[in-house]
């Protein structure tokens, strides 16, 4: 080989060893190895999603071999957690535990959320559907659906207001449904989360409210709340006497929310997959999934391709029905 070509050659394989040497440090760089992994909550402690998170940044962190510190970002339905997302860089330090409320709904309900789940995040994995329900407060009498429409006509004159966790929520959307067949005049309440709703609700200040099944199971099961109907195809294994709003006569109602993890666009492959792994991992920990089945959740792994595809279907889904309503965003 000619001395000119001797070294050029020499001179190639230098810069492609630096580069593959840059790039791999680049990708460990990227691996939450021993720095604090953020788990960002966009609604407040003690939440049926802030409970989520909580159980499962236990687990994680041994698998992960660095803390993960669950922060809530509460307010605005989840839009200032997801703002935090975006805003934070993709080296696998920062994740998002979500519903569907904050990535399928929310973008479409204002019009400027600050955020574009189809650009600025990446799926990680799904963890759980769940199914959103109505439930009355101590202060009405009703012990169904049928009874509590007839209590708002007789001693309300055909008006209530219903608790909702967020403005241009799923549950808002049940309420408007709700007022156009009974033929009453329903006024959804928005909430910043469940959890201060559901404590006017204990204290009678709102006679009923919808919301996930998770953030109402505990209530129900104490007495203190009445659960009297869920979304979804079938009746919950948990409340096998509540009837779905399908027997009820409510169509189009069977798509059920999700509960995932996503990162920010950008974030490495291997590093979704390494938290994708380590949540699957955890997922089939026994006591997790029997504490998970407890607060309503049907517990399944997703990995990040299906997952995406159930955001992305879900998402349209939701969309014909905002559409069809007639809602303005905001």
């Amino acid at each position: 080989m000619p001395p000119a070509a001797t070294s050029l050659a020499c001179l190639s394989r230098r810069s492609f060893t630096a580069a593959a040497l840059a790039t791999a440090a680049g990708w460990a760089g990227a691996q939450p190895q021993g720095a604090p992994v953020r788990l960002l909550v966009g609604f407040p402690a003690g939440a049926g999603t802030d409970a989520i998170a909580r159980l499962l940044a236990e687990k994680l962190k041994d698998l992960l071999h660095a803390p993960v510190v669950v922060e809530n970002r509460a307010g605005a339905g989840g839009q200032i957690a997801a703002q935090a997302l975006k805003a934070s860089a993709p080296d696998g330090h920062t994740l998002l535990l979500s519903h569907d409320h904050t990535i399928s709904i929310l973008p479409q309900v204002i019009r400027n959320p600050g955020f574009a789940p189809a650009t600025d995040f990446t799926p990680v994995a799904g963890l759980a559907t769940f199914s959103n329900m109505l439930a009355v407060s101590g202060g009405t009498p009703a012990q169904s659906v049928d009874e509590y429409v007839r209590w708002v006509k007789t001693q309300r004159g055909g008006k209530d207001t219903i608790g909702v966790p967020a403005p241009g929520s799923i549950p808002e959307f049940l309420v408007r449904l709700m007022s156009e067949r009974y033929q009453l005049d329903l006024q959804a309440a928005p909430y910043r989360g469940s959890a201060p709703m559901t404590a006017d609700m204990m204290g009678n200040q709102i006679a009923a409210g919808i919301a996930s099944v998770p953030d109402m199971i505990e209530l129900h099961r104490a007495g203190k709340l009445r659960i009297v109907a869920v979304i979804g195809a079938r009746r919950q294994p948990l409340l096998p006497q509540v009837p779905t709003f399908g027997e009820l006569g409510f169509a189009h109602l069977d798509d059920y929310p999700y509960y995932g993890l996503f990162a920010p666009a950008g974030t490495p492959q291997q590093v979704i997959d390494r938290f994708g792994n380590a949540l699957q991992q955890v997922l089939a920990m026994p006591d997790v999934r029997e504490k998970l089945t407890a607060m309503g959740l049907n517990v399944a792994f997703e990995p990040q391709g299906p997952f995406a595809g159930r955001v992305r279907t879900y998402t349209a889904a939701w969309e014909r029905i905002i559409r069809a309503s007639g809602f303005q965003p905001a």
